[in-house]
């Protein structure tokens, strides 16, 4: 596949990125380099090939999941201007 100007020109627009009329020749050329090495990367044989997190293999980091309530709530309630029944007491919006 090949990138003229036009399709340049268009793609930028898309983009919303302002591009000259005189540097649509050389963005087109680096639209094509890169679908250059796109093709390049189709070419590899991934065939049996795990993937991977990182270059080097690693365990993820793991933490405990633990439920807890955080024992807050009087904290969080005192700074609000009307609570009541431990939640937070807001205006009626809908009739």
């Amino acid at each position: 596949m090949s990138i003229d100007e036009n399709t340049a020109a268009r793609v930028a627009k898309l983009a919303r990125i302002k591009v000259e009329p005189d540097a649509l020749p050389a963005l087109a050329q680096e639209f094509n380099g890169i679908l250059g090495f796109i093709e390049q990367l189709s070419e590899v044989d991934v065939e049996g090939v795990e993937p991977m997190t990182s270059v080097t293999p690693q365990r993820l980091k793991r933490r405990v999941d633990n439920v807890t309530d955080g024992d807050q709530q009087e904290k969080i309630l005192k700074n609000a201007p009307d609570a009541r029944e431990g939640f937070f007491a807001v205006p009626k919006v809908v009739e």
